[in-house]
């Protein structure tokens, strides 16, 4: 899939990691950024969910299982030849956890999917232009981001608030205890809410309002900045003493990067756990970022642009456990029509792209006696694709996409779905043959700010 135009030696090992809200993958990757064979390791987990909307993981566990994976790929690569050099990873985007002044967490992790500070986003919109802060930031205002989150903390949880001393997202913290120091990438920055995409710095003015100090954030890294481990890890892999580790990346900018949709012509389209489509070019963003959409950033010299929607995989599962479906799910669906006036509307888990609706909900429209859960399942999935198409539409304003390529565990086992997306956006979508995208995605960013390869763009030649 890829063709570098500087040759790599192929002894040269990377460390990937993927840390995901469903699970933490680990594996080494060679000089080519093709995964080893026999050393990837997955450790699932999940979040906790509450009553009033909360998604949230303990952060010491969550640590935990990052220390958990990167021990099972030593140890299961202990006799393989050839030294770690580097170790590069991607998370997802959003999170958000508070330190006190010893460096303890102050609550759980939150995810973007926590939703318990969603009416905070309305005392935003009255406060604020959300067309301008949008403009800068790069995000509406929603409970999915830092600001709505912040705000909630401050008026509802006063004690976490003062008593917390930096706020930082979950890779941030996990710098922190492996580094000695909270760092970030402004990949990982952009995705908050509360940073300038247009001067790659912390926002004055929602930071002044939400009372939180620069101060009070992880630093910013350079690109291609590079850390070592401590003292602790340093003895506990020695193998990884002397080994050179990127800050994270976000885990969808790294899923476009793996896919190798690094241009304006090509846009990756996700289904996981949620879903999503975007676009990667050099370049700064877009005049005016289109409505309903988000932009953020790879690097300090590329922006990434795209929708994300709650409702992926997650309705897929949803779906099948509440109609009780079984057998060749798949099968079922490619065998049943699309029945007439049965509509899903897929906001289950919440919305996102393109409304970001607080208040916005699931449903089943149009369902009668002769309508089966094999007829709502299907619509649910056209529910999703016409979400999708709807952030085609707004991206189709800021380039001329001319491919789709396609990846994500919920298209892989269904192939049914993949089909019902291309109907429904009216284009071919070509399917991502890499099993792991985003841990590719990451390792290509480290190689090229080793100058190990002169460019993604390049590399895709």
């Amino acid at each position: 899939m890829f063709l570098f135009v500087t040759r790599i030696l192929n002894r040269s090992i990377t460390l990937a990691l993927d840390i995901g809200t469903s699970s933490v993958r680990a594996a080494l990757y060679n000089g080519d950024a093709n995964v080893l064979p026999r050393t990837s390791v997955k450790i699932e987990r999940s979040l906790t969910s509450t009553a009033d909307g909360g998604a949230e993981i303990d952060a010491d566990v969550a640590l935990e299982q990052v220390v958990a994976a990167i021990d099972a790929v030593l140890e299961k690569t202990s006799n393989l030849k050839g030294e770690i050099e580097w170790v590069a990873s991607c998370s997802f985007w959003h999170s958000l956890v508070g330190i006190d002044a010893n460096g303890k967490p102050t609550a759980k992790v939150l995810s973007w999917a926590d939703r318990r500070s969603r009416e905070y986003s309305g005392v935003l919109k009255e406060r604020f232009d959300e067309a301008m802060i949008h403009d800068r930031t790069g995000a509406h205002f929603h409970s999915s981001f830092w600001p709505a989150k912040l705000l909630w903390f401050r008026r509802e949880n006063p004690a976490i608030f003062e008593k917390t001393s930096m706020w930082l997202s979950l890779s941030d913290y996990i710098s922190l205890k492996f580094f000695g120091k909270p760092v970030t990438s402004v990949s990982m920055a952009s995705g908050t809410g509360i940073f300038d995409q247009r001067k790659c710095t912390w926002d004055k003015e929602l930071l002044k309002y939400l009372k939180v100090k620069a101060s009070a954030l992880p630093l910013i890294a350079a690109d291609g900045e590079t850390f070592r481990i401590n003292r602790k890890f340093a003895a506990r892999w020695p193998r990884l003493k002397n080994t050179v580790w990127f800050p994270s990346v976000a885990d969808g900018a790294a899923d476009n990067v793996g896919s190798g949709c690094v241009t304006k012509d090509k846009a990756a389209l996700m289904v996981g756990t949620s879903a999503a489509m975007r676009i990667i070019y050099q370049g700064e963003p877009p005049k005016r970022i289109p409505d309903g959409l988000w932009c953020y950033r790879v690097d300090r010299k590329r922006v990434i642009v795209g929708g994300a929607l709650s409702d992926g995989g997650n309705l897929y599962a949803l779906m099948k456990k509440r109609f009780n479906l079984s057998g060749d799910i798949d099968k079922l669906v490619a065998d049943r029509d699309a029945a007439d006036g049965l509509v899903v509307i897929p906001f289950f888990h919440g919305e996102r792209s393109t409304g970001y609706d607080e208040d916005a909900r699931g449903a089943i429209i149009g369902m009668t006696a002769e309508h089966d859960g094999i007829d709502v399942l299907r619509a649910a999935m056209e529910g999703v694709a016409f979400r999708l198409a709807d952030i085609f539409e707004r991206l189709s304003t800021v380039a001329d996409i001319n491919e789709i390529v396609a990846s994500g565990g919920a298209l892989r086992d269904s192939p049914v779905w993949t089909q019902i997306i291309a109907d429904v956006l009216g284009r071919d979508l070509t399917l991502n043959d890499a099993q792991e995208s985003s841990s590719r995605g990451a390792v290509l960013l480290a190689l090229e700010s080793l100058g190990k390869i002169e460019s993604i763009e390049r590399s895709q030649t």
